[in-house]
């Protein structure tokens, strides 16, 4: 149930709690977020240091971010069909299948864009 006086700046703390509790809550239970993290961490003075344009460093942080946000609504979907129940049904594992391929995804694109980006540096 929503609190009946949440407006303002009171909703804009509230939900800054809400996404760090959920922030702790990847680190701490999912092994996939706090690997992609580190190499987010290690891959973000790269992209600060790198002599590139400024789109092309904005294209590299971009998709690591990306590549986070992604893997935390993976997460996130996980959690609510493991929440459902514990009987195998083929749309709980078709949901977190089709979760984990976004990531995949992400992480291709990100991939792609550090080569396309870097490569020529080379």
């Amino acid at each position: 149930m929503k609190p009946a006086n949440n407006h303002g700046l009171k909703r804009v703390f509230r939900a800054t709690g809400f996404s760090i509790k959920g922030l702790k809550a990847a680190w701490q239970n999912e092994a996939a977020f706090r690997q992609e993290a580190v190499l987010a961490i290690l891959m973000l003075p790269v992209a600060l240091l790198v002599n590139v344009s400024a789109p092309e460093r904005i294209l590299l942080i971009m998709t690591l971010m990306i590549v986070l946000i992604v893997e935390l609504l993976n997460s996130a979907i996980e959690a609510v069909v493991d929440r459902v129940g514990d009987e195998i049904h083929p749309l709980s594992g078709q949901a977190k299948d089709i979760a984990s391929a976004a990531v995949f995804i992400s992480l291709v694109m990100c991939a792609i864009t550090w080569a396309m980006i870097l490569l020529p540096l080379i």
